[in-house]
């Protein structure tokens, strides 16, 4: 389950209704969807992964006007991680929707509202996000440098991260917070 930190006010949530209430006031929707490995393996094929969400999927593409759904597999081995990293972990938005499911590992989002402070949210297996066209936002792994995760698209190329320059991500560490996470990553 996700857990969401707040850290200029101090608030650190784990209840998902308060996550729903808190990401849905700054525009982020946040879903649990079952990710019990009954449903799928983690080491699951991309297309298996697909098939055993495609009712989920198909609710998103039908609500959001996406067309094209993919797996996105990074593990501490990828080749030049470091340089892909680099492509998100900086403030950066997009002309469309960003939805992220994740199917295994972590993964911390910061979203950086206009008329607010920073909210991260740290992911885990069977959380989802959307965050809208247009928002501030960036992403790092966790410690153990692995994700697995569903992505829509609403632009069959994909999308393009658009970067502000603004340094805002560089006050901001790139740890994830629950204990899960850093247990995992020992």
């Amino acid at each position: 389950m996700a857990v969401v930190e707040v850290a200029e006010k101090q608030i650190r949530l784990t209840n998902p209704s308060a996550i729903r209430e808190t990401l849905g006031a700054i525009g982020i929707d946040y879903e649990r969807w079952d990710a019990d490995e009954a449903r799928v393996s983690p080491e699951s094929s991309e297309a298996e992964i697909l098939a055993a969400y495609l009712p989920e999927i198909e609710r998103l593409k039908a609500a959001g006007g996406y067309v094209t759904a993919d797996v996105i597999n990074i593990v501490p081995s990828t080749p030049n991680l470091d340089a892909l990293l680099d492509k998100f972990n900086k403030e950066h938005w997009h002309d469309e929707d960003e939805i992220r499911f994740i199917v295994k590992g972590h993964g911390l989002f910061h979203i950086a509202p206009k008329d607010g402070p920073v909210v991260s949210i740290e992911m885990e297996a069977g959380d989802l996000i959307r965050v809208p066209r247009g928002t501030l936002h960036w992403f790092n792994l966790c410690g153990d440098r692995t994700v697995r995760a569903i992505r829509l698209f609403q632009d069959p190329a994909g999308w393009t991260p658009h970067y502000t320059g603004s340094g805002l991500d560089s006050k901001f560490r790139p740890l994830c917070f629950s204990a899960r996470a850093i247990v995992e990553s020992l």
